[in-house]
């Protein structure tokens, strides 16, 4: 799985050099909880590669599960009030999409590790980006 996941490294950096420079053009700061995203990624990263290679690909389909859920939602958001970031917001959908399925490839029936480290990286993903979008959620912007 190194080389899968070394490209899928690639793919996020190239992500975040996309949306820096989106929010750099117009003049705005990231999201509050990016280092959250961050620290806890590589949390993540390091508990499931302890438990193996079904762990990995598990947590990778689950937080790209939520991730395309919010991409899809920015873009379907942004597509006729800013054609600029919806169209890196695509570009961005399609790795989203690709690690998502190569990892659920990865994942054959269900075991018992499925039922619990699935619905708790979805909900830990959803309240990131909740975070990150808390004064727009709240103020239902």
């Amino acid at each position: 799985m190194r080389a899968e996941i070394e490209e899928f490294i690639a793919h996020e950096k190239r992500h975040r050099a996309l949306f820096a420079a989106e929010l750099e053009r117009r003049a705005v700061r990231r999201c509050r909880s990016y280092h959250l995203c961050g620290f806890g990624g590589w949390v993540l990263g390091f508990v499931t590669g302890l438990i193996g290679a079904r762990a990995i690909a598990l947590t990778t389909e689950a937080v790209e599960s939520v991730v395309l859920k919010h991409l899809r939602h920015q873009l379907a958001t942004l597509a006729n009030a800013d054609p600029a970031a919806a169209s890196v917001i695509s570009q961005i959908i399609q790795d989203e999409q690709e690690h998502h399925d190569r990892s659920a490839a990865r994942i054959a029936g269900r075991q018992l590790v499925d039922r619990l480290l699935a619905p708790t990286v979805r909900a830990a993903t959803e309240s990131v980006i909740w975070l990150g979008m808390w004064p727009k959620a709240v103020r239902g912007r």
